[in-house]
């Protein structure tokens, strides 16, 4: 659980591998996976690469997407169109006559599924990126194009009312994998065991304390009102029907119960 899987090899980063004129030969014959920044998409839906030193590399249209795709294997036209000024991952599978590098995105996202098929775990944990948030959740790729969900409520044990409380859109968060659909590649993800259990966010706080929390949900039969402390420690203050959801407050904790994980607060 304390080891974070990466699809990319451990030690990549776009300052490590840049294409030259010396080592593209290589990474093609070594079937390496690079990534670099799309520049512009032609009227083909190809989209077109520039590496600098007189580099240019073109990702055909039907090397953009092995997931997502007709049944003739050709990905969306406002697909192709969204990838550009985005950093996309490839191999490089031929050099044309022009001496232009031909690259797949397609055949990294074939790899990255074989690797959620035949390698990912429920348990395991990972670092993904945030490429869509919805009411209900957060889109997060976790290597090679392959996209997965996050429920609102695996957020965080504080409950929000919105993802965009809790992550952005291009943030980097590591995650949990909660399910997976062996046949499919479907991946369901949790970001709040990440976040530390109650028994290790309650060592930083003691009974006496002060501290600033947020006010979260108000009971519907107004029992009291819950305040995030952090977002995976919540506790628990009279109702007041004079703040509002989100708002920071000051509070003192009154007790902390271990055996129920509950804690007591007082406004202050």
């Amino acid at each position: 659980m304390n080891n974070v899987l990466k699809f990319i090899p451990e030690g990549w980063n776009k300052e490590t591998e840049e294409i030259t004129k010396e080592n593209y030969k290589q990474m093609m014959e070594n079937n390496t996976i690079i990534q670099g920044i799309v520049n512009s998409c032609d009227e083909k839906y190809n989209l077109h690469l520039e590496f600098g030193d007189g580099i240019h590399g073109i990702i055909p249209r039907s090397e953009i997407e092995a997931i997502n795709i007709n049944s003739e294997g050709i990905p969306k036209d406002n697909l192709c169109i969204g990838k550009v000024n985005r950093y996309v991952q490839f191999k490089i599978k031929d050099i044309d006559e022009n001496n232009n590098l031909i690259l797949s995105r397609k055949e990294v996202q074939k790899e990255a599924l074989n690797w959620v098929k035949n390698d990912l775990k429920v348990g395991d944990r990972l670092s993904g990126i945030v490429k869509s948030v919805k009411p209900y959740g957060v889109f997060i790729e976790i290597g090679g194009g392959v996209v997965a969900l996050a429920h609102i409520e695996d957020l965080s044990v504080a409950r929000i009312k919105t993802p965009y409380e809790r992550v952005k859109i291009g943030q980097t968060i590591d995650v949990i994998i909660k399910d997976i659909d062996k046949e499919t590649g479907k991946v369901i993800l949790s970001h709040k065991e990440v976040l530390g259990t109650w028994e290790e966010n309650v060592k930083n706080y003691e009974e006496g304390m002060c501290v600033t929390g947020i006010v979260r949900e108000h009971e519907k039969n107004k029992n009291g009102t819950f305040i995030e402390i952090t977002p995976n420690l919540v506790g628990m203050i009279e109702y007041n029907e004079n703040i509002r959801y989100g708002q920071k407050v000051n509070v003192f904790i009154k007790r902390i119960n271990a055996e129920k994980k509950k804690i007591k607060l007082v406004l202050v």
